[in-house]
């Protein structure tokens, strides 16, 4: 009986980590294309100006709140930095991972997608 039960949570454990192993690696070429609904607020080339939002060049490993964008609300001060799980927590639910001081409203509601789009973000730099 503890052999079966043993094996069975090893089991559960290995699909576990497989599924996330799987959602670790996205595609930055379907990010590039998800991001493009990031764009009507946000440019991503080296040395773009910023829109309603940041210019996100480079962001991946950043202090949030560390660029000149004077309209930061939320952020700055903060003591976030752009790793992979802030950037897959913040397109999850801005709102949630920062608080309502936030004018960020897009969301990004497929795992798929925001793996995708973290790892398009990881390209610029």
């Amino acid at each position: 009986m503890k052999f079966a039960t043993g094996f069975a949570v090893a089991a559960a454990l290995t699909l576990g980590l497989g599924i996330g192993a799987a959602q670790a690696g996205g595609d930055a070429a379907k990010g590039e294309k998800v991001f493009k609904k990031c764009k009507a607020c946000h440019t991503i080339e080296d040395g773009g100006k910023h829109k309603a939002g940041p210019n996100l060049f480079g962001i991946v490993g950043k202090k949030a709140g560390s660029t000149d964008f004077k309209k930061y609300s939320g952020l700055k001060g903060s003591d976030v930095v752009w790793t992979e799980e802030n950037l897959d927590k913040w397109l999850t639910n801005p709102k949630k991972f920062i608080g309502k001081k936030t004018s960020m409203v897009i969301k990004i509601k497929k795992p798929d997608e925001r793996m995708d789009v973290i790892e398009y973000l990881k390209t610029q730099k």
